[in-house]
C-alpha cells in the first residue's frame, strides 16, 4: 500500500517532468486517487472541447494521451466505503469542509485518512483544514 498519495497538483508537476518531484516519486511508494483521475480528465475535456483551441488539438490530445499513459504506471486508489464513511464523518464534524471548492480535496483527504497515508500537495491551505491529515510538499526543501 502506498505511503504517499499525490494530489492532482503534484501529478501535474510529474506530467511536466518536474525533476525534483519526479526523482522523489521514483523513490517512494506512491499512489493517486480516482478523484485526481477525474480532475485531470475533466480539465483536458474542457480544453479539448473549447472552440478556441481547435488549432491546438494535436498538442492537447498528446497531453491527454501522456496523462492516460501515466495512469497506467501508478496505483490508482478507489473511493471505497471506508473513504465514504470517513468523508461523511469529516463533513458532519467540520462544517467548513462543506464548501463547494473543497469537495474534491476533502474526498482525497478521506481516502488518505482511511488508509493512513500522507497527502503530497502544495495546497496546504485547503488540506490543512482537515483534522488529523498528514501532509507533505515535495516542492519544498527540507
Amino acid at each position: 500500500m502506498a505511503r504517499y498519495i499525490l494530489d492532482t497538483d503534484h501529478i501535474s508537476l510529474i506530467l511536466c517532468n518536474h525533476p525534483q518531484i519526479t526523482a522523489i516519486a521514483a523513490q517512494e511508494q506512491i499512489a493517486i486517487t480516482v478523484i485526481t483521475v477525474q480532475e485531470l480528465f475533466n480539465g483536458w475535456v474542457v480544453r479539448i472541447n473549447d472552440p478556441f483551441q481547435i488549432n491546438n488539438l494535436p498538442a492537447l490530445y498528446s497531453k491527454l494521451w501522456t496523462t492516460v499513459r501515466y495512469f497506467q504506471t501508478v496505483e490508482v486508489l478507489n473511493f471505497t466505503t471506508a473513504a465514504d464513511n470517513c468523508l461523511k464523518h469529516l463533513l458532519k464534524e467540520n462544517p467548513p469542509l462543506r464548501k463547494n471548492r473543497l469537495q474534491k480535496d476533502v474526498r482525497i483527504a478521506a481516502i488518505a485518512l482511511s488508509l493512513n497515508a500522507t497527502v503530497v500537495t502544495r495546497n496546504q491551505r485547503d488540506f490543512g483544514q482537515v483534522p488529523a491529515i498528514k501532509l507533505a510538499d515535495w516542492t519544498q526543501s527540507d
